[in-house]
């Protein structure tokens, strides 16, 4: 954002929230936090970039004037970083992005780095549905209620968090606006109806990391989580996290409880339920109905 804006002097703070698809509040945050940024000894050489009656001003600081050098492996990362960006929907193969990922690897001297961040079967499709405001009829599997429902939907952006690929979309289903996970198509198909595009004003911002869940009135739990199964942490979002000894205590949002039941049998011994009370024994029972289950099979 930076570069943009300082190629620019002075932009209003809606324009540049809407180039760069955040909310204002978002844009002021991190620009505030630009401004703390700099170099040593951090006395004349900050970020000059600041907000006056909602336009934001920037002048040019030192460090843009210098050609940026980056150890080897800072530079490794970017292009890992770059290369992995290359493979969202509607990234240009032959764009500003892929001729400097091609520069970068070759003062690195590439070794064959190579990022795999493999698309479900939907994601070409609903990427392209994105494009042309069509909408598509789907059979989805909701791993909640562990059904499949058959729905339309008007896909309006695509992203990728942690791993895994979503679409928010339009749901006639239920009349909102919803962010499905795309490996759980099951099925899909253009309706061949054409639907408005979506407005500036109607445009939600995918969440990302632990914006999940944050605004929402969804049920949390408490878990304290041992060394072995701190991943979760990682893996699915957090409202609050604090260190007690070895241990990591969290609280997280629980879509339902089938979901925590899951998340429980997967971290085993390592994971203790804190609060609420009612859930202190429930990865045990899910364990005993498992284990139940299995017998009666086997059996």
């Amino acid at each position: 954002m930076l570069p943009w804006l300082m190629e620019r002097g002075e932009v209003p703070v809606a324009e540049m929230a809407a180039r760069f698809e955040l909310t204002e509040a978002e844009l002021i945050g991190d620009l505030e936090l630009a401004a703390l940024c700099g170099l040593p000894p951090f006395i004349d050489e900050m970020i000059d970039v600041f907000i006056d009656e909602g336009v934001v001003f920037a002048g040019l600081p030192r460090l843009f004037t210098k050609p940026l050098r980056l150890t080897a492996p800072e530079g490794f990362a970017l292009l890992s970083s770059g290369r992995a960006a290359m493979q969202l929907p509607g990234a240009d193969p032959d764009g500003a992005l892929a001729r400097a990922l091609a520069k970068l690897a070759g003062v690195l001297g590439d070794d064959g780095v190579v990022v795999d961040v493999p698309q479900p079967p939907a994601t070409a499709d609903l990427a392209a549905a994105v494009n042309d405001n069509a909408r598509l009829s789907v059979r989805y599997w909701s791993a909640g209620r562990d059904e499949s429902t058959e729905r339309e939907i008007t896909p309006r952006s695509i992203f990728l968090d942690r791993g895994d690929w979503y679409v928010v979309a339009d749901d006639s289903r239920s009349g909102e606006r919803r962010t499905f996970r795309i490996d759980r198509f099951e099925a899909w198909a253009r309706t061949g109806e054409i639907d408005p595009p979506s407005t500036s004003s109607t445009t939600v911002i995918p969440p990302t990391g632990d914006q999940w869940f944050a605004d929402s009135d969804v049920p949390s739990v408490v878990l304290r989580l041992a060394p072995q199964a701190r991943w979760a942490a990682e893996r699915y979002p957090v409202r609050e996290e604090r260190d007690d000894g070895d241990a990591l205590v969290v609280r997280m949002a629980v879509a339902n409880e089938q979901w925590l039941r899951t998340l429980l049998l997967r971290l085993g011994r390592y994971a203790e339920v804190i609060e609420p009370a009612e859930w202190h024994d429930l990865g045990a029972e899910a364990a005993r109905q498992l284990l139940e289950r299995y017998e009666a099979t086997a059996s």
